[in-house]
């Protein structure tokens, strides 16, 4: 019996990892451009390595490089870093309702660490519960990449020219959009949600009210509004899981 759980983890494991390739592909990609940033604000590459292992996300990163080289204090970076990465506890909330009910605490723990945009994609879209192996080998290939993508990025410096470095993170997009449209060709309501998110997103962007708000707290706004309008007119059906 020990055996045959043994053989099925491996097996989601391997699933995750598979999964994994692509992004973490994408990701030393995006991460390289912003090692370059990291240099400007003379991190060194150990402590982008540190910094991108422990914060998986470009505008998260974006955020605490720019205010390092602006000079600013540890709460200041806090709290950027914060509003910025809101968006994540959003997410980990909707995980929160795929985990089966006995799943351990350190479990659920692990995989709230762990999200990122594409990381949540390819795991909400599985079927049945959250397998927690399946996110460990994910993130087993795309979190090195990441970090390892930020340090080479430091190592690089001033070698490449900055616009032909930045022009990787068209990656990030393109990998974004690979997750989204399978979902969209299946749901209409997704793919009508989606153009609405854009279209809200753009308006907020030129809009002289919204002139004051900072982008980050834009897209958390646009986030909730969307989501609670979206939960309440087209409830998902909860999923039954096949075992």
């Amino acid at each position: 019996m020990n055996l045959k759980k043994t053989n099925s983890n491996l097996t989601v494991f391997r699933e995750g990892v598979r999964d994994g390739v692509p992004i973490g592909l994408g990701y030393f990609a995006v991460a390289f451009s912003l090692g370059i940033l990291a240099r400007t604000a003379h991190f060194t590459p150990l402590q982008g390595f540190i910094n991108s292992f422990l914060n998986r996300a470009s505008a998260g990163e974006y955020a605490v490089y720019t205010v390092v080289a602006a000079g600013a204090g540890f709460v200041e970076m806090a709290i950027m870093t914060l509003v910025v990465n809101a968006r994540y506890l959003l997410m980990s909330t909707a995980l929160s309702q795929k985990f089966d009910p006995k799943t351990p605490l350190i479990h659920r723990m692990l995989v709230g660490f762990s999200v990122t945009d594409e990381i949540f994609a390819i795991t909400i879209n599985r079927p049945g519960f959250i397998n927690p192996i399946y996110n460990y080998g994910a993130c087993a290939i795309a979190v090195p990449c990441w970090a390892l993508g930020t340090s080479c990025g430091i190592v690089a410096g001033e070698l490449m020219p900055l616009r032909v470095v930045s022009a990787f993170s068209v990656a990030l997009y393109g990998m974004f959009l690979a997750c989204i449209m399978p979902e969209a060709r299946k749901h209409r309501i997704v793919a009508v949600l989606i153009i609405i998110s854009f279209v809200l997103s753009y308006l907020a962007s030129r809009l002289d009210v919204f002139a004051s708000i900072s982008a980050g707290t834009k897209t958390i706004i646009l986030t909730v509004v969307i989501a609670a309008v979206a939960a309440i007119l087209f409830p998902h059906p909860m999923e039954e899981d096949d075992d």
